[in-house]
């Protein structure tokens, strides 16, 4: 996979032009296995941490010092983030923060008031690292979506999902990445049934995980997250990027 993002990290995760390429990571999908396994031990020897969520791990705060851990983090979830700075903002294991989304809700030319709400925030926030992914990084997103699945986003109507930006960034800044909380790709068509969770961890009382991602894989009105398709891809990806998932293994 061509390098996507090396002028989107801080230049001391660099080495002049060059990624630094970390050895153990791990990537965290969801809390609501990982709150339930003994996992914190592994966290601990994580060299780099990444959370694909939108609100703050308890679990990711045993992270030594010493590691970094990145936070990824959707338009639609920057309100989320700045409205509870003590979970995000006051932490020192999140050390940075990486923002995606359409250039006309978080660009530089933007009307809309995330941009500058984020620059606002970034001058309080002195001791983190603020990144956006530009609006031609965005579009590189969308054609390695259409590589690996033969669709066209816009056609088809499909929205990226933060696991996505979250995967991509991992393989290219990783050579071993672990994986925790993420279902595999046949997950919802298993029998019997799988035991029903919540698609938000935070929300225990929301829509169900499975029939959230049923609706929106065979959705065609509207745009829709194609979260099992997705999962089909980072399948694949498992074999040539030494990808492993725990909690579940798969």
């Amino acid at each position: 996979m061509a390098l996507l993002f090396s002028s989107v990290f801080p230049q001391q995760w660099q080495q002049g032009q060059r990624m630094v390429i970390y050895g153990t990571v791990f990537l965290i999908m969801t809390l609501l296995i990982l709150y339930s396994s003994n996992s914190s031990a592994d966290l601990y020897i994580a060299e780099l941490l990444f959370q694909s969520l939108s609100l703050h791990c308890r679990q990711c705060a045993l992270v030594t010092s010493s590691s970094h851990v990145v936070r990824v983090v959707a338009h639609s979830s920057v309100f989320r983030v700045v409205r509870k700075p003590a979970e995000f903002l006051n932490r020192s294991e999140s050390p940075a923060i990486i923002f995606w989304g359409p250039s006309t809700k978080i660009g530089r030319d933007a009307k809309g008031t995330l941009y500058r709400l984020i620059q606002r925030v970034s001058m309080t926030y002195s001791n983190l690292s603020f990144f956006f992914i530009s609006p031609g990084k965005m579009q590189r997103f969308d054609t390695l979506f259409q590589k690996e699945t033969g669709r066209d986003r816009k056609k088809s109507q499909s929205w990226l999902s933060t696991g996505w930006f979250t995967m991509v960034i991992a393989i290219e800044m990783c050579d071993n990445i672990k994986v925790y909380g993420m279902v595999p790709p046949n997950h919802c068509g298993k029998r019997p049934q799988p035991k029903r969770l919540p698609y938000h961890y935070y929300k225990p009382r929301g829509p169900d995980e499975c029939v959230t991602y049923l609706q929106n894989e065979r959705g065609r009105r509207g745009s829709h997250h194609r979260f099992i398709t997705e999962k089909q891809v980072f399948a694949r990806w498992a074999k040539q990027y030494n990808i492993s998932c725990s909690h579940p293994t798969w």
